[in-house]
């Protein structure tokens, strides 16, 4: 029977990170065999440890497959070659062995030198422009493009735990406990302390929950003081918080007593015909008609905001943008050079944050469903952290905090 073999290497903390067991562990699944031909353990706390495995396969297209899982955990060909770069057929269509990236850095070998992929994110192709690689979203590809195929020439390089850094200490990449979210509220608004004093980029993702558990003067505070440069929600949270604004209540609930209100259930429709006359919410807050709320501090703050529309959304408002990918692009617009991405009790929209973003960049998700997060790192954003809790919860302990 004919064998397959493959070279490949793995360079960095392998053994603390524990992505040398899960490179093995994908041989086996894919009932491949693997010889260790040489393995450099780091000495120290900061030395990176060497893999150098010799694979072997039954077939091409099994170690091909196997090769598609390998490379994101970190592997690389071991003989050094430039990548392989073809042009696209037509608009959004590549060679069927085009390279789809992750979320972690990348870098790809060509005329023999190392380049860095710039605009990283997962699921996109890299295409190679006058000034190097990049990602580039399918439907942005168009007949001619240069991308990446094959395996060759590309290098991923994982993410892993710095012993030093304090700012996630209170999680490993895990979903915090109950009784611990007080601890972890303390060090996350230390990190954001050390973020907004650097003049870093904050970015806040949240859903109507806020506005639903009480949130809204803690998200408002957080606005005031500078702690957010860019606003991503969908539709729902700006109309709770503008109904909440104009009538005290949330999905016609009075939040002070937690009562109905009289034909409450008309209050966010009549929130939305009140934005409606002046043509935005900008509009609204420049005619001082309204005058509290997180949109009001967003806008009287100047800080940019995308409203992404989906199927089930009332109206909706003027500012919603209903062309998904107009959303989308706007969504990455303003995820751009994001240092901290905070979560705030949407999985829809978290979820669409988080697959934009590069895996260095640090990342909060709040929510009373611990599901949410792991559901997060299922689809491949695992530098996400979780706190379990209610978002209005949260934003109240954070605002004592800031």
């Amino acid at each position: 029977m004919n064998t397959f073999e493959e070279v490949v290497e793995a360079k960095g903390h392998l053994i603390d990170s524990g992505i040398m067991s899960q490179i093995l562990d994908r041989v086996i699944e894919h009932k491949c065999t693997f010889e260790i031909e040489k393995f450099l353990v780091g000495k120290t706390n900061d030395d990176y440890s060497l893999a150098r495995i010799k694979i072997q396969s039954h077939s091409s297209e099994s170690l091909k497959e196997l090769l598609d899982i390998l490379v994101p955990l970190g592997c690389y060909l071991a003989e050094e070659q430039d990548a392989r770069i073809e042009p696209a057929l037509g608009s959004g269509r590549v060679p069927d062995d085009f390279y789809s990236s992750t979320n972690y850095r990348t870098y790809v070998r060509l005329s023999g030198n190392w380049k860095l992929v710039q605009e990283q994110r997962m699921d996109a192709v890299i295409r190679v422009d006058s000034d190097g690689p990049r990602c580039a979203k399918l439907r942005d590809i168009r007949k001619g493009d240069l991308v990446v195929c094959g395996h060759a020439g590309i290098k991923v390089v994982r993410e892993f735990k710095d012993r030093e850094r304090k700012d996630f200490t209170f999680m490993a990449s895990e979903i915090s406990s109950e009784r611990r979210v007080e601890v972890a509220v303390r060090q996350l608004a230390e990190m954001l302390h050390q973020t907004h004093a650097a003049r870093g980029k904050i970015v806040v993702v949240a859903g109507p929950v806020v506005v639903h558990t009480g949130g809204v003067e803690g998200m408002c505070k957080m606005i005031r003081g500078g702690y957010v440069q860019a606003f991503l929600g969908g539709n729902a949270i700006a109309v709770h918080d503008i109904e909440y604004a104009l009538y005290k209540t949330s999905l016609g609930v009075q939040l002070e007593t937690g009562m109905p209100a009289h034909e409450g259930h008309r209050n966010h429709m009549r929130a939305i015909n009140f934005i409606n006359q002046y043509g935005s919410v900008a509009a609204a807050v420049e005619a001082g008609a309204l005058q509290s709320g997180v949109m009001y501090e967003l806008v009287k703050s100047k800080v940019p905001f995308a409203l992404a529309g989906s199927i089930r959304d009332d109206g909706p408002l003027p500012d919603t943008i209903c062309d998904m990918v107009e959303a989308q692009a706007r969504y990455a617009v303003l995820l751009k050079d994001a240092e901290v991405v905070m979560i705030l009790g949407t999985m829809l929209h978290g979820i669409g944050a988080a697959n934009m973003i590069p895996s260095w960049v640090r990342t909060v998700c709040v929510d009373i469903n611990p599901a949410v997060v792991t559901k997060l790192s299922d689809r491949g954003s695992s530098q996400t952290v979780g706190i379990v809790t209610d978002a209005g919860t949260f934003l109240h302990l954070l605002k004592e905090q800031l």
